[in-house]
């Protein structure tokens, strides 16, 4: 009996069209982008001092401090936020974003040779309780020392007020030859009182031993009394964060009002020039694919088999399109509906143009080959005509770009050398008037506030790059999402440069950090004295 021949299994690829998400994804986008520019432009607008709170502070700070600070015992202190007077010491320490977090000042690389009795004076800044409305503020010293010789002798390290009070001490013994000892020499006080001047002092305890050296070093945690991420003029600054040598602050509310423009104007329109770039992509290779598609249909070969052939071939972005017109002929639609959803699927009106022309021939039964060298040779020379426009229209935009450069340079030039130096020489001084500044006859010139400049500065380059990108993109291409995507650019550009450069400490109202200050000399110290 034969066997029965087993039958192969015939596999249909059956690449359907499918829904275009492309406007689907544009609305999440825009939504997505909306959402972070509203909220960008409440957080600008709530700490920027356009909108008047009855107490001087921000808005923002107001409100959250207002629903969220409490005391070490748990109470609310969020009624200290809505009255007409400036929160107390107290009440921003109760809040989680106005707390006073402590600078490091340090006292290092200091080194004596041959010490028998030797001291130096240095200065503890901070803030008395007068400041705090009787708030104690602890502010803790660390010293490290490290002490020599070349014979075993005791010492004494310590630091003394300028009264002669014993602040703390440390009393040891060297190792021998000249190793340094190892019986910890380093000294921890909780709390030294701020704004005073203490001594720095070293003793050999051993009559005619001398110490071979003493190094040490001194830190301070320091506390100005001005709440965290605030500059002294109650504006947000936000946390500082360190890249590399540089220390910015990026959450400073001057940079919430570019992100507003940034979000709105950028993520949308960079996704639409991306679909429109992948389009002139496929317009870029069709004048191709209808010029091969004439050749085969003179050569004899049916539209089915022509396109069916030419799916095989190279075209770049058109490949998936001409597979998919291949698959759909197989499938037996017919030639006008295969063209008709291509075009309806790109989308151009170069394609829409052409397919029309080809879909009518078809119909009207006409001589197809000619009609497709004819539109091929069309959309070739449209093509042509659109590259023309970018190279005559690429130095006006080169020249757009280097404009907003030069100006954003002149203005951050201004921000960072000129307008310090206005600030620097009209100081406070005796002559200023209640308001400081500089007398010169009988008029006075009051002093500048350089962050109110500063944020002037800041706006106009960001409604530069608005405008400048705008236009940029309008010459380029006639869009208006081809203009956003440059205004982003020029925004973004504009975030980096003030950030890295213009933002600096004594621009944004950072309170200059005061050092220890040890003296230039050293002195010849008298003995302690413990009392009894």
């Amino acid at each position: 009996m034969a066997k029965r021949k087993k039958k192969n299994k015939i596999i249909v690829e059956l690449d359907l069209p499918k829904d275009d998400s492309t406007l689907t994804k544009l609305y999440a986008i825009l939504f997505v982008s909306i959402l972070l520019g509203l909220g960008t432009a409440i957080v600008w607008s709530t700490n920027s001092g356009f909108i008047p709170t009855a107490n001087g502070e921000p808005m923002f700070t107001n409100v959250y401090c207002g629903a969220t600070a409490t005391d070490s015992m748990g109470n609310s202190m969020g009624a200290q936020f809505q009255t007409n007077q400036k929160p107390s010491y107290a009440a921003n320490e109760s809040c989680s974003i106005l707390k006073d977090k402590p600078d490091v000042v340090s006292w290092t690389g200091e080194e004596w040779t041959s010490v028998y009795k030797r001291g130096k004076n240095f200065d503890v800044p901070g803030i008395d309780s007068s400041q705090t409305g009787g708030v104690a503020v602890a502010q803790p010293l660390w010293a490290n020392c490290s002490v020599s010789a070349d014979i075993p002798t005791d010492y004494t390290i310590a630091i003394r007020s300028q009264d002669g009070v014993i602040i703390d001490y440390h009393n040891g013994t060297t190792d021998n030859d000249n190793n340094p000892d190892n019986d910890g020499c380093a000294m921890m006080i909780p709390n030294i009182p701020a704004d005073n001047r203490y001594e720095f002092l070293a003793f050999s305890n051993e009559e005619g031993k001398f110490l071979s050296k003493v190094t040490f070093d001194v830190t301070v945690h320091y506390f100005d009394g001005i709440p965290a991420n605030m500059n002294n003029a109650s504006f947000w600054i936000g946390p500082e964060v360190s890249i590399g040598p540089v220390d910015i602050h990026p959450f400073i509310f001057l940079n919430f009002f570019g992100l507003t423009f940034f979000f709105l104007l950028y993520p949308a329109s960079y996704y639409w020039e991306r679909v429109e770039g992948a389009k002139n992509e496929v317009e870029e290779k069709f004048p191709d694919f209808l010029r091969d598609l004439a050749e085969y249909w003179k050569g004899g070969l049916s539209m089915t088999v022509a396109v069916q052939t030419l799916a095989t071939s190279e075209y770049g972005a058109l490949n998936d399109e001409v597979k998919k017109m291949s698959d759909q002929l197989s499938w037996g639609i017919k030639f006008s509906d295969v063209i008709r959803q291509f075009a309806d699927r790109v989308g151009t009106p170069l394609v829409q143009r052409a397919i029309a022309l080809i879909a009518e021939a078809d119909r009207a039964g006409g001589k197809i080959s000619d009609i497709l060298v004819t539109a091929a040779n069309d959309s070739r020379e449209l093509k042509f005509l659109e590259g023309e426009r970018r190279r005559a229209i690429g130095s006006y935009i080169a020249v757009i770009w280097t404009s907003y450069f030069v100006f954003l340079g002149v203005i951050v030039t201004l921000a960072v050398v000129f307008i310090p130096a206005i600030a620097g020489s009209n100081s406070s001084g005796e002559d200023g008037g209640d308001s400081g500044g500089q007398t010169i006859g009988n008029m006075t010139i009051r002093n500048i506030d350089p962050l109110f400049f500063l944020t002037v500065f800041y706006y106009g380059v960001t409604m530069q790059a608005v405008g400048n990108g705008t236009m940029a993109g309008l010459m380029s291409t006639g869009r208006f999402s081809t203009g956003f995507k440059h205004s982003g650019m020029m925004i973004l550009v504009s975030l980096l440069v003030f950030n890295f450069l213009a933002f600096t400490p004594n621009l944004i109202g950072i309170t200059e950090v005061p050092g220890l200050n040890p003296s230039s000399g050293a002195f010849v110290p008298a003995r302690l004295y413990f009392g009894g």
